[in-house]
């Protein structure tokens, strides 16, 4: 009869990036601190996980099962696999030794509960937090910088730190550290999209420590690109070219192209802001060369899912406006906001926002204040982020700059008065 493979068990073993060989270490590690011996071997192999897989084991042994559980954080069934039947087979007797230690296991195991003991951290608690990390990000997308967005991702942050001390194994350690990077980079995120500097920086510095612990290159160019946003804010250029720079020469950058291409982006702003035009322009080249390379299906974090075609065109269009070529910064924004997905909203009132700046920039300003009304109408009476509102506030007065006094000006200022003072 030909064996039914488990397709639960290897969409888990997929989705948490374990191998056969990798798995059956962990699963024996675990084995070995639980029965306390000094071997690192618990009698499982490559071999033994394989036969999971396929089905050719549809019940692994109680020890195994002890193990699975522990790394998982879900029970054998959970995972795919089937109970015998009793009635139809007979389970190869266990050693009786191991019976009585796992007997043991389970009695402490029920004391240290009822003590306040926690069990270990497993790939469940991993998988739970990621989902919990994509809740906030998506938060993030449609309000912008927002307390409710610093403080949740600094509690999953916190519970992260927390689950990594009695982790597992080594690996559910470092993907624990991974996450609370990841939090507290989103967090940091928050207050610079907030224009809460010193609370950024605080949050930036210890996402850059955390994302060492991990090991996580794509974390640690994920750091650096806030950084670069944040010197960019405090009018430190040079540190803005200088973090770009650094988030360029993080190992991500070679394997995937997506990431090559947004650091490149982030460096010509800086260089924009420079006023080095060539560097600037050479800069999106390589940007929009490397996106054009990317596999865009690729699996990648929640968090650098706004970048792609539309944010390139909208990061052009700053740099366009920067260097005087404010047409060219009109048709990218346009260009930006044809492909930008409606989930972005706060994108989406950003890149119209750089829109009327650049038909104001043309001198068009009937045009420009119309196109501005759109990024109220797109926030929908939510509170404007701090960046959106020093956008806004650049708007402004660039406007009484062209216009002082005319009807249109005064017109939109007692609308933006409006809206800036909703909570």
């Amino acid at each position: 009869m030909p064996h039914v493979r488990n397709e639960v068990f290897v969409a888990w073993m997929t989705t948490n990036d374990w191998t056969a060989l990798e798995l059956a270490k962990a699963l024996n590690k675990v084995i070995c601190d639980v029965t306390q011996k000094t071997s690192t071997h618990g009698g499982l192999s490559e071999v033994t996980v394989r036969k999971w897989r396929s089905g050719e084991t549809t019940w692994p042994q109680a020890k195994a099962r002890m193990a699975l559980e522990q790394v998982s954080g879900r029970s054998a069934a959970d995972l795919g696999f089937v109970p015998p039947d009793r009635r139809k087979t007979r389970a190869v007797p266990e050693d009786p030794m191991l019976r009585r230690t796992f007997i043991t296991i389970a009695s402490a195991a029920g004391a240290a509960a009822l003590s306040g003991a926690a069990p270990s951290a497993g790939s469940g608690d991993v998988l739970r937090l990621r989902q919990q990390l994509d809740t906030v990000n998506a938060l993030d997308d449609q309000r912008g910088g927002h307390d409710r967005v610093e403080k949740a991702a600094l509690a999953g942050a916190a519970e992260a730190v927390a689950l990594q001390a009695r982790a597992a194994t080594q690996r559910t350690r470092q993907r624990l550290f991974s996450l609370a990077a990841d939090f507290t980079a989103t967090a940091a995120w928050s207050c610079v999209d907030a224009r809460e500097r010193a609370r950024a920086r605080q949050h930036l510095d210890r996402a850059l420590y955390l994302a060492g612990l991990a090991q996580d290159p794509a974390l640690t160019l994920r750091v650096w690109n806030s950084v670069s946003m944040l010197a960019h804010q405090q009018g430190d250029y040079a540190e803005a070219l200088a973090a770009g720079q650094a988030a360029k020469a993080t190992s991500v950058t070679r394997r995937d192209p997506l990431y090559a291409s947004l650091a490149h982006a982030r460096t010509a702003i800086a260089h924009a802001h420079l006023n080095e035009g060539r560097p600037a322009l050479r800069a999106l080249d390589l940007a929009e060369a490397s996106l054009t390379k990317a596999d865009l299906d690729q699996p990648r974090p929640s968090w650098v899912a706004f970048y792609g075609a539309a944010e390139l065109f909208a990061l052009t269009a700053i740099v366009r406006d920067r260097l005087g070529d404010a047409a060219h910064a009109e048709a990218a924004s346009f260009q930006a906001l044809a492909v930008l997905p409606l989930a972005f909203r706060r994108n989406r009132a950003l890149t119209t926002a750089r829109l009327s700046l650049a038909q104001l920039h043309q001198g068009d300003i009937d045009q420009a204040t119309a196109t501005t009304a759109k990024v109220f109408d797109e926030m929908q009476g939510a509170p404007l982020p701090g960046r959106m509102r020093s956008l806004l506030g650049e708007f402004h007065r660039d406007l009484i700059t062209l216009a002082p006094g005319s009807a249109t000006a005064l017109d939109w200022a007692d609308r933006y008065r409006t809206e800036w003072s909703r909570p």
